[in-house]
């Protein structure tokens, strides 16, 4: 009988085109489903949470797939562990309903982003932050911050230009934190476009090294045009931390 599996998923993505499987070009979803597939012996769909970018990481990925199998959940994890490659882990595999669907039964998410501008450069970390050659003003970008939660239109924070769907959505918490030479940009909403949490940080980069004014960033959200909005900070340190259900 088939049974609907939910799977927590730890991966680097350095190597990686993001999530979603494409033809001839390694993917989280691809490496997954080969490996299910391979197990049942027949095709496996197994459905995301989100579609992070290529580069980008998780520590929490979570993801469905209905499967007929005789295995026990921590014996389909200890499969599909025993085939992946190292840089992607299941953390975890439980029976869920047969209602449950990742991506739709998603109701919120943490992402963290993460740089670095101290002294010394961090060797062991060094494929997961983005290096900065000068200090950002933390203050200043914590002020921009408060401007960009809520309830709004981010189209202004969307890499798709052609995005025919709402570019509504809650951004309910952002938070900065610096610790040493790290500081760590914390997001937790709704959902997120694609490269939305990029170009905030890109964003409130320039803020934090005053080319962009605080309160300027509440004109940028409300103009819904993605040129007036930073650049798109690079993908290795943006990392998906845990979806909410």
């Amino acid at each position: 009988m088939k049974k609907n599996y939910k799977l927590t998923i730890a991966y680097d993505g350095s190597r990686y085109y993001g999530w979603e499987h494409q033809p001839d070009r390694d993917t989280i979803q691809g490496k997954l489903e080969q490996v299910l597939t391979r197990m049942c012996g027949s095709f496996i769909d197994v459905i995301g949470a989100g579609r992070t970018d290529a580069g980008v990481h998780a520590r929490a990925m979570v993801a469905n797939a209905v499967m007929e199998t005789e295995m026990e959940p921590e014996e389909i994890r200890d499969y599909m562990n025993r085939y992946l490659p190292d840089d992607i882990a299941v953390k975890e595999v439980r029976e869920a309903s047969d209602r449950f669907h990742a991506r739709y039964k998603a109701v919120g998410k943490l992402y963290c982003y993460t740089c670095f501008d101290g002294p010394v450069k961090p060797v062991f970390q060094r494929k997961y932050v983005t290096m900065l050659d000068y200090h950002p003003d933390v203050d200043r970008m914590r002020q921009a911050a408060a401007y960009l939660e809520g309830k709004h239109d981010y189209k202004s924070f969307c890499g798709n230009s052609h995005m025919k769907k709402s570019t509504v959505r809650i951004v309910d918490r952002i938070e900065i934190v610096r610790k040493g030479g790290f500081i760590y940009f914390n997001y937790h909403g709704t959902g997120f476009l694609q490269n939305m949490v990029r170009i905030l940080t890109g964003t409130l980069l320039e803020v934090g090294r005053g080319k962009i004014a605080p309160e300027k960033v509440m004109e940028i959200l409300e103009a819904r045009d993605r040129k007036l909005a930073g650049p798109t900070a690079p993908p290795q340190g943006l990392c998906l931390m845990k979806v909410d259900y």
